[in-house]
């Protein structure tokens, strides 16, 4: 007779005990352990966060154990769930073998874990183990579709609740629950001081100061005071919600004819040319937007422009704007706006500019390159990747949240009743039509960050702190990646005869980009090379990248004139009449300006549950070189955390976003 230790790790997100039976069965390559009852009620220790130990035995040594399941029935017919972190087994040996789970099992349910150590498909040779390999995955492409949102865009999950997912995706009730309280919080507060449903202009800008009052933070402070200065408008074009869009100018569009006249007051002297060889000249182009039409909010037609802006960095290393064109088209009925010009045709050519960024920032790269992607890239993992996959291991820790925060996302903010289709400009078929550019535009080079600098000529630009920073965030996750998978691939040869991982890729190529090869997005894997940087792109963006467009969202638009989700006035044909009444006929009415803040306020809001990159609360990998790697990533992030603190101390407003501590391991909201 032999004896088998096993400890039992309730996880903390369990309800307070289970009304279930539980009972367990241990399997070695040839021979089985009889079913063993766990004694899980309420009044046994099986409570949130509980260790029990309890003994197996079998007649004889069952060799090196492959499997775990656990097995589930009601309990005087009162169904109940029961969340399993981990199960560890001492075996007679003396070995302590890790089987990870995170998982509910519900009534009548069956769970079969593999042991922590993990395989790729041609290394897992055991029948029972291979079976049990192959049968989860067509489980799970089973359960996991994917569904046309619509023709042109990233394909999605085919679920229409988030409270539908499968048990293996309920991980978090928090979220669900903060989501809609923070969401009923805001527009209780509104409706209350009868603002939700104002349709009148603001008679004044000094209006929205009472409105912010209860949520200021430096940042916002800081943009409401300086919001209509040139410099700190050109600042965002680096630093704030939208880092992507601004690249270095070496020669003027054909439709944007800025003359040298136009600009040589802003050049001290300087002419355009010399300006654009020596590198500081810098354009912001939102020809996506062209020709797309407004929504309609409150029964009042709203206005789109797709503007051209070009920036001149000085000697200061300062970026300033020194002309903005509002549409594509060039003519005398679209002017070309100074800072010669007056104050308020100047300030509302800005204001323009920032509506523009509201709709490319939040559909392309908040929606699209990070939202979007994060779905594409789970039902993937979820579809081709079983449990063992070292990539998956890799992967679900910052994947974890996607599809549930994305079906409450198209619920509550975008679908047709959603806040950003009622209250924004860009909603409705504008929404679409943009995405469906986005997509078109989209290419795998933009999602890679050391080459996104390097085309778009920002290499050396100054004072590019979203640059500095994820650049050594990218250098962090690359060589964790690295690291990891470099243990699991010993060659370019283990790359190519991985069939799970070339489905994997040859699925997002299918289902994220749409098959379109001009995007040099990977359809399949030949070289380790490749396959770490791929993860290293797909790791950056559901963290870092979608932390660097999320997280300031109410610090940098909760002041409404910096960041204005609908124009309702058409942009002036020509200079010289634009008022102060104008630009106030022009902004968001009362109503849309407060439903778009309490969107931005909770969008910016983090979960109690959020789990900073590094933070790995779930033991997928119990092997030593894995492991080290965990140590040294969690390591390397403190250290760069530390050393953005110490620069920020020098900085008017402290860049913060792509600090790791403020860096979810996953899309959050």
């Amino acid at each position: 007779m032999v004896i088998y230790t096993v400890t039992v790790y309730t996880g903390k997100r369990a309800l307070a005990g289970t009304t279930s039976y539980i009972s367990i069965k241990l399997h070695g390559p040839q021979k089985e352990s009889d079913e063993t009852d766990l004694d899980t009620g309420f009044f046994s220790g099986f409570s949130q966060g509980s260790e029990q130990i309890m003994k197996i035995k079998c007649e004889a040594s069952l060799g090196e154990l492959i499997l775990v399941k656990l097995y589930s029935k009601p309990f005087l017919g009162v169904e109940n769930e029961w969340f399993c972190d981990k199960i560890l087994i001492t075996t007679p040996e003396g070995d302590e073998i890790l089987f990870p789970c995170y998982r509910w099992l519900g009534c009548n349910e069956k769970l079969v874990l593999r042991p922590a150590k993990a395989l790729l498909k041609f290394q897992d040779s055991n029948p029972a183990t291979h079976q049990e390999r192959r049968r989860q995955l067509e489980n799970r492409q089973e359960i996991f579709r994917w569904h046309v949102y619509a023709q042109g865009i990233p394909r999605i999950i085919s679920f229409d609740s988030a409270r539908a997912l499968p048990a293996e995706l309920r991980f978090s009730y928090t979220k669900e629950t903060e989501f809609g309280l923070t969401a009923g919080k805001q527009l209780l507060k509104l409706k209350i001081t009868g603002l939700a449903d104002c349709r009148k202009s603001w008679e004044s800008i000094s209006q929205l100061e009472p409105i912010i009052c209860g949520f200021r933070s430096e940042t916002l402070k800081y943009v409401k005071d300086h919001w209509d200065e040139d410099e700190f408008f050109a600042y965002q074009f680096l630093n704030g919600l939208n880092p992507m869009v601004i690249q270095q100018c070496s020669k003027l569009p054909d439709n944007f004819p800025v003359t040298k006249e136009m600009v040589k007051d802003s050049l001290y002297g300087n002419t355009l040319e010399h300006e654009m060889k020596k590198g500081n000249i810098f354009l912001c182009d939102y020809k996506m937007l062209d020709k797309l039409i407004g929504n309609v909010v409150d029964n009042e037609q709203q206005y789109l422009t797709a503007p051209l802006v070009l920036l001149h960095c000085n000697h200061h290393g300062k970026m300033l704007p020194i002309a903005i064109q509002l549409m594509q088209t060039p003519g005398p009925d679209n002017p070309i706006f100074l800072p010669t010009d007056s104050k308020h045709d100047w300030l509302l050519a800005k204001i323009f500019v920032r509506a523009a960024e509201f709709s490319v920032h939040e559909v392309d790269f908040h929606l699209l390159r990070t939202h979007l992607l994060a779905e594409v890239f789970t039902v993937a993992t979820l579809r081709h990747l079983p449990s063992v996959h070292p990539l998956f291991k890799l992967l679900i820790p910052h994947t974890r949240y996607t599809l549930q925060i994305n079906i409450l996302a198209r619920d509550r903010l975008i679908s047709d009743d959603g806040v950003i289709t009622v209250y924004s400009g860009i909603g409705g078929d504008a929404l679409v039509s943009l995405l469906k550019r986005a997509t078109k535009a989209l290419t795998y080079s933009s999602l890679c960050l050391p080459e996104n600098i390097s085309e778009r000529g920002l290499k050396n630009v100054p004072n590019y702190h979203y640059r500095d920073d994820g650049m050594q965030l990218w250098n962090i996750i690359n060589k964790y990646v690295a690291g990891v998978l470099q243990h699991y691939y010993k060659s370019d040869e283990d790359v190519k005869k991985d069939t799970e991982l070339q489905n994997w890729i040859s699925e997002i190529f299918t289902n994220g980009f749409l098959e379109r090869s001009n995007t040099g997005m990977p359809k399949s894997f030949q070289t380790v090379r490749a396959l770490i940087k791929f993860i290293t792109m797909v790791i950056f963006t559901v963290s870092a990248q979608h932390a660097a467009v999320n997280n300031g969202q109410f610090d940098y638009g909760g002041w409404m004139p910096n960041f204005p989700t609908a124009l309702r006035k058409p942009p002036p044909k020509e200079k010289g009449q634009t008022t102060k009444e104008t630009i106030m006929e022009t902004l968001p009415n009362v109503s849309t300006t407060v439903n778009g803040m309490a969107v931005l306020k909770l969008l910016s809001t983090k979960s109690t549950d959020n789990y900073p990159l590094g933070n790995f609360p779930e033991d997928l990998f119990d092997e030593e070189v894995p492991c080290k790697h965990i140590k040294e990533f969690k390591e390397a992030l403190e250290k760069l955390s530390s050393r953005i603190k110490e620069r920020n101390k020098s900085l008017k407003l402290p860049y913060t976003f792509l600090s790791p501590e403020n860096v979810d391991s996953s899309v959050a909201l």
